[in-house]
């Protein structure tokens, strides 16, 4: 009699799980308690991508300064023999620390670039690190790198020492963004794949907003960068609560790590294990014989036609989207008034728009979406370069459009380019796409000081590369609801199967 309750409770719980296409999915399921225990702790490392991305605004808030020398008004003349800044709203800043003012103004914004350089880099060298050695070393690494990097930019004696390790934060930061989304793209199937990845991206916009709140109780820069770093101590939870991608694993061989891994996961989410070995054996096998499995790199995105086609499109997209996000949240920023206040609405945009990605993502589909919100920014920038002269709610109305756009834009290309780009070339087709948007976040702030030769010119350049986005797009297969490819010849065929079947 005592036996009979545990044998039927250890019986009871067990869900069968639908076969598909897809070998992992079919083992674990599409989305169960694992795959939200493991999206819950993941998505925290989220939160300080927004913080480190965007802290500048904060970090080198504008300072007034004036002179205090008899009858010199311009602080930068060769008159003024003392100055004075205005620290009633912030004490200190990168500003006031190193006098970045008059001749040395630009050095607060190349800062700023050097940042963007750095999620340049790190997201083609962690996407790379983590196709070859594996998604998990290579989240570990830049999450711990990303903590230990931003307490050393709290001590900066010098600019060039905070530029430094500035840039590191952002190397690290962009390998979180990177690898950590390649994580939960792997164990996620395509029923919800569209809803957590693109829920994945809200504490970025959260963690942008609550800069605004950082920043009003904080006002000395180092305790500042300091309060948006110590919070990555908690990574070291991933130590024991994050296992390599068992799809990777699959994809590159390694059957019984694999094996291992996705039996813990089954048993988690109460689903059979006994046929785990059996069918992953028979689907490597099935795998290997269509295609010699090997190790990919970022060159084989280009190898092929098809595959080079996809790539380039959906590199101009996160080029677009990130010129236009950071170009026109910077203008927003610079319309004046409350510093905190327009930071925060200006960030507070992301997540309305986040939320309708998903919805639309459902049911429209990614390349209908894409098309949609490109085109929504288009509107929005075109009509403030024909209304630049307008009154400033016009003005801020259009770029609020041009901006929502966007937010819906970027949650998704993430969600797009995880699902088009094959898993032995996944992490690397990601941080490429990453790396070239950089290029647009980087080139955005000298777009918007083009306002000098007219109010016009920065909104027109951002509402054109718009357009060019949404002519890429068109050369773009949908994705919704189809197992996720997985060699590299998978990644050339991925779209022409409909083609032919039309």
């Amino acid at each position: 009699m005592t036996d009979r309750p545990p044998d039927a409770k250890a019986q009871k719980p067990l869900k069968p799980v639908t076969k598909t296409g897809d070998p992992i999915i079919s083992q674990i399921g599409d989305f169960r308690r694992y795959q939200l225990f493991f999206f819950l702790i993941v998505v925290l490392c989220k939160f300080g991508t927004g913080w480190h991305t965007l802290g500048h605004i904060f970090l080198a808030a504008p300072t007034p300064l004036s002179c205090r020398t008899q009858n010199v008004t311009d602080p930068c003349s060769d008159e003024c023999s003392e100055t004075e800044f205005d620290t009633s709203l912030f004490q200190s800043t990168i500003i006031t620390e190193w006098d970045l003012t008059c001749e040395d103004k630009r050095l607060a914004s190349l800062s700023q670039s050097i940042v963007m350089l750095g999620i340049l880099v790190g997201s083609i060298v962690f996407g790379m690190y983590a196709d070859r050695f594996g998604r998990r070393p290579a989240f570990l690494t830049c999450c711990f790198m990303q903590l230990i990097t931003g307490l050393i930019v709290c001590i900066s004696p010098y600019y060039w020492f905070y530029c430094l390790f500035r840039f590191l934060v952002a190397v690290a930061t962009a390998g979180t963004m990177t690898t950590s989304f390649v994580l939960l793209m792997e164990i996620v199937g395509p029923r919800k794949r569209e809803l957590v990845a693109i829920l994945y991206q809200i504490p970025f916009n959260i963690g942008h907003a609550s800069l605004a709140l950082f920043a009003y109780f904080i006002r000395e820069w180092r305790w500042f960068q300091f309060s948006i770093t110590i919070f990555s101590a908690v990574f070291v939870i991933y130590i024991w609560l994050v296992p390599e991608s068992p799809r990777w694993l699959f994809t590159t061989g390694r059957l019984d790590k694999s094996i291992k891994i996705l039996e813990k996961i089954a048993k988690c989410n109460r689903a059979p294990t006994d046929t785990i070995r059996p069918e992953i054996e028979a689907a490597y096998a099935a795998l290997a014989a269509r295609q010699p499995l090997k190790k990919g790199n970022v060159f084989d995105l280009f190898r092929t036609p098809y595959m080079r086609i996809k790539t380039i499109c959906m590199a101009i997209n996160w080029l677009v989207v990130c010129m236009v996000y950071y170009g026109t949240a910077q203008y927003v920023s610079a319309l004046g008034g409350n510093i905190f206040i327009s930071n925060a609405i200006a960030a507070g945009v992301g997540i309305p728009g986040t939320c309708l990605c998903v919805v639309m993502t459902k049911y429209l589909g990614r390349k209908k979406t894409l098309l949609l919100s490109n085109g929504c920014s288009a509107v929005g920038l075109i009509l403030l370069a024909c209304l630049s002269n307008q009154a400033e709610a016009v003005r801020v109305s259009c770029a609020t459009i041009g901006l929502f756009g966007a937010s819906v834009t970027f949650p998704n290309v993430y969600l797009y380019g995880g699902e088009l780009f094959p898993t032995v070339v996944r992490s690397s087709g990601v941080g490429l796409c990453s790396m070239i948007g950089r290029v647009g976040s980087i080139v955005a702030p000298l777009i918007v000081e083009l306002a000098a030769y007219g109010l016009w010119v920065a909104p027109l350049i951002f509402g054109i590369f718009s357009v060019l986005a949404m002519a890429g797009t068109i050369f773009l297969p949908e994705t919704r609801g189809s197992p996720l490819p997985e060699t590299l010849e998978d990644g050339e065929t991925f779209g022409r199967k409909k083609k032919t079947q039309a």
